[in-house]
Parts: C-alpha cells; sequence; structure tokens
C-alpha cells in the first residue's frame, strides 16, 4: 500500500490529468494520443475501461441485468446487438442466475463481477483493475482470474494492479513492481520473482507465521446467537445460526464470498435484525435495542472504510465517535487513539 499502483493507475486511464490537481510532470499516452489530448473522461472512456476496488461506487440500478444494459444502451447500439452482447457479457462474467437481483445484495465478488461486467459493456480495448480481488476470497478470486484470462484470448490489454498475484501468474507477461511511487522491478514473471525482496512482496508465505490462539473456553458469553435466520429478498442469507463467543476470545470467521460472514456480524450490532431468531450482546438482546445503544458494546469496521467516513481531518474522524458516546475524558483517548494507530 502506497507505493504508486493506483495512482499509476488513474494516469493511465486519464483521470489524473483530467479530474486530480496537482503537479504533474512527463507524459501518458493512450492508443498513440497524450491522454491530455482527449477533450474529457468520456472520450477516453471509449479506450479504457477502469473497474476500481470498490464495485458499489460503479452501481446505480435496481437489477445487475441493468447495470450492464445501461453500458450498452450508453453506445447506441441496436436492440438485436445488444441483446448478443448482453447474453455474452452475462456468461462471461458468470452472472446468469443473478441477472435479476439487485447489485447491492449481492456478495463482494458478485459485485465485482458486474461492476466488470458493466465497463465489458462499454467495449473498450484497454481494461485497467485495481484490485479487484482486494475484499475476495480464494473462489471468488480465481473466477475473476478465469474472466481475465478469457478476456486476455479475445484480445484485450488488461493492467492488474493486485496483491494476490498467485491467480494471475499464468495469465500475466509482465510484472511491474512498485515501491515509494517508482517502479523498481519489470519484466517476465519468472524472471522478476528470483527476486528474494520481491518474491517476499508478492507471495507472501503466510503459513510459517500461524499460530493457535489462547483459549477462553472458561470465560462467560459475551455474544449468543439463538437459531438466526436473514432473507434479502426471499434469498436466505442466513439459515438457523447458532454460535457462542466468549469474553476475550479471537474468533475468526471464514468462508467463501456470498456465505454470510458479514450479514452474520451485522446482526451483533443491529445494522440488520434477524428474520426470525435472537442476539444477545453483552446481556442484550438486539432487537430490544438501538444501533446507538449498542455502540457502546460492539465496534465494526467495514471492509470498505469510506462507507464510515464523516468528518473533514483524521482527528474529527476519531472524535466523532467518541463525542457521540459521551465518553470520559475525550481528548486523552482520543489522543491516545491516534498514538496507538499512528495517525498522532
Amino acid at each position: 500500500s502506497g507505493a504508486g499502483k493506483t495512482s499509476l493507475c488513474l494516469a493511465a486511464s486519464g483521470v489524473l490529468h483530467h479530474d486530480y490537481g496537482g503537479k504533474k510532470e512527463g507524459s501518458v499516452t493512450v492508443d498513440g494520443k497524450d491522454v491530455a489530448g482527449y477533450q474529457s473522461l468520456s472520450e477516453l472512456a471509449r479506450n479504457v475501461g477502469v473497474v476500481f476496488d470498490d464495485p458499489e461506487a460503479q452501481m446505480i440500478f435496481t437489477t445487475v441485468e441493468e447495470e450492464i444494459l445501461s453500458a450498452l444502451e450508453y453506445r447506441g447500439l441496436s436492440a438485436g446487438v445488444i441483446e448478443d452482447r448482453l447474453a455474452r457479457i452475462m456468461r462471461t462474467t458468470y452472472l446468469e442466475e443473478l441477472k435479476d437481483r439487485s447489485p447491492h445484495h449481492l456478495s463482494g465478488g458478485q459485485k465485482q463481477r458486474v461492476a466488470l461486467a458493466a465497463t465489458l459493456a462499454l467495449g473498450n480495448d484497454i481494461l485497467i483493475l485495481d484490485e479487484p480481488t482486494s475484499e475476495l476470497d480464494e473462489h471468488a478470486t480465481k473466477r475473476i482470474a478465469d474472466i481475465l484470462k478469457s478476456l486476455k484470448a479475445s484480445g484485450k490489454t488488461i493492467l492488474l494492479i493486485e496483491h494476490k498475484f498467485g491467480h494471475f501468474r499464468d495469465i500475466v507477461d509482465t510484472l511491474i513492481v512498485m515501491e515509494n511511487g517508482a517502479i523498481t522491478a519489470q519484466g517476465a514473471p519468472d524472471e522478476v520473482l528470483r527476486n528474494d525482496h520481491v518474491r517476499g512482496m508478492v507471495q507472501p508465505d503466510f503459513s510459517k507465521t500461524a499460530k493457535n490462539g489462547v483459549h477462553a473456553e472458561k470465560n462467560e458469553p459475551i455474544i449468543t446467537v439463538s437459531n438466526l435466520t436473514h432473507c434479502y429478498d426471499n434469498v436466505r442469507a442466513l439459515d438457523g445460526i447458532n454460535l457462542t463467543i466468549r469474553k476475550g476470545e479471537f474468533v475468526a470467521i471464514v468462508g467463501e464470498n456470498g456465505s454470510g460472514k458479514t450479514t452474520l456480524v451485522k446482526h451483533f450490532n443491529r445494522l440488520l435484525s434477524p428474520t426470525s431468531g435472537d442476539v444477545i450482546v453483552n446481556g442484550k438482546n438486539t432487537k430490544e435495542h438501538s444501533i446507538a445503544a449498542l455502540a457502546h458494546d460492539v465496534g465494526l469496521v467495514f471492509q470498505n472504510p469510506d462507507h464510515m467516513f464523516f468528518a473533514d481531518t483524521v482527528r474529527e474522524e476519531v472524535a466523532y465517535g467518541v463525542k457521540n458516546l459521551a465518553i470520559e475524558n475525550a481528548g486523552a483517548v482520543i489522543d491516545a487513539t491516534l498514538a496507538d494507530a499512528g495517525l498522532a
């Protein structure tokens, strides 16, 4: 993080030139033309499609099919061509069974495929993906890799900003490594990965660092979930969940995208309410308490931090929750929190 990968992505797509301030030097050429020579991002978008790491930022319609259809209609294609390309894109991105679902109620991996499909519908020759798998599990990441392999075979030029290199190694022609805003290595993957430092950056071995945690079986329960069921649009996201988490316990919940992990934890502070069943947090049934009241017991960090920001500065952001919860010695708590997080 902070190496400059996303900035390079924004430069290649023309967004950095047309939408950002600041001082810029050098040039970026897309399809033989300097990005400064394009009249607008809309003109550039005919050549370059961008898929960001937050797919929700690219979604505005109520169904998956509408999301993709709008991009095809934007191009002014005939009804017959639109129908054919819609079917082909749906097939390529494995979205046929999801076409009538709301994109906002899909899993992270499914949303990412919708964003990719909508971008493909614009018919760009160049596709830029900014960490499309950052919030995806292994299965969903492999599916994205399979889609990109197919797109590469069709002749697309692809620029992938990515941490999970392993799934893409067999389809990547050139590997570029960036650190502190500069390119430090570039070449064929096998050649670049001979460097131990580079290999550790793109293919870390976490198996050597994993350890068993300290068990807390004797501690009292702090979260109890009983027969919890939750449905979205008649889709059963949780089905009779029973779970006990004890005070001081470190619990990891794993599973594929769409398996219900996020839906489950959103019940702990009442961002979601049970369709049936009960959730007891620190002795409180969440059905009987507000989100504000439960905030004293449960802190939730979203996978996309942008969804949590309200204030103009880092200090104001940290102070927002502290002051709303009427915590004593708020100033000292804010200072200590900033220091602990390396943000002072």
